[in-house]
């Protein structure tokens, strides 16, 4: 049994490109049905936040508003009430090791933006991680979190890898569009990641070495199984 780290934005609001304050929070389904196949998988999953502040789910990843289906929604919620000990107090990210866990697994929503994508210890700790190999994993708009992580030079950590991520024509498309603070594609890009698009929506899983990264909520059930797939070859 594996070890895994969940690291879950704890924004609940994010300043849009014209200034006003945009609720937010994680996505649901990027939070369960990974949380799911993880621990199906039989590892333990713990979950970190900034502060240890209890993370807050985006209202819209519910219901049809965010174009989920209602019964999907409600399975997402009934799953998250069942882990609802963990998601109210979740360990502070500042006090995580990553010695003491064999993979990190971010999972997105709008919010990473406003507070992973420069969180100093979540740049430590994945640059620890990158380090001795172990599994780094992000989804959706948890890559943001990955432009936290740089090297001395100030050179994204990531630079060079292939990944994915929530695309700049999902964002459009179903996304803050143009009222989003920045595009997540276009930062990784400009930053030197060797950012793929599959086509909108569809489930696309990408994975160079240990970085794995899933562009949608599309992809979260897959991204988590190739996560477990790692795992499994590193314990082998």
């Amino acid at each position: 049994m594996a070890k895994i780290l969940m690291i879950v934005s704890a924004a609940d609001r994010l300043t849009l490109a014209d200034g006003s304050d945009h609720p937010t929070g994680y996505w649901a389904e990027e939070v369960a049905a990974s949380h799911r196949v993880l621990v199906e998988a039989g590892h333990s999953v713990d979950i970190a936040t900034p502060g240890g502040v209890r993370p807050t789910v985006d209202a819209i990843s519910l219901d049809e508003r965010g174009g989920v289906d209602p019964a999907d929604g409600l399975a997402f919620a009934s799953y998250l009430a069942s882990i609802e000990p963990d998601l109210a107090a979740p360990l502070d990210l500042a006090t995580v090791r990553a010695a003491d866990y064999d993979a990190f697994y971010l999972p997105g929503g709008h919010a990473p933006m406003a507070d992973l994508a420069d969180d100093a210890h979540l740049g430590a700790l994945l640059s620890d991680a990158d380090a001795s190999g172990r599994v780094v994993a992000a989804l959706c708009h948890g890559v943001a979190g990955l432009l936290s992580a740089t090297k001395a030079d100030g050179a994204l950590l990531f630079a060079g890898r292939s990944l994915t991520g929530f695309t700049n024509e999902e964002e459009k498309q179903g996304g803050l569009g143009e009222r989003t603070p920045w595009f997540v594609e276009s930062r990784l890009a400009e930053r030197g990641a060797d950012v793929k698009a599959g086509a909108p929506w569809t489930d696309t899983v990408i994975v160079d070495g240990n970085l794995i990264t899933g562009q949608n909520p599309q992809s979260s059930v897959a991204t988590a199984q190739q996560v477990a797939a790692a795992l499994s070859v590193s314990a082998a």
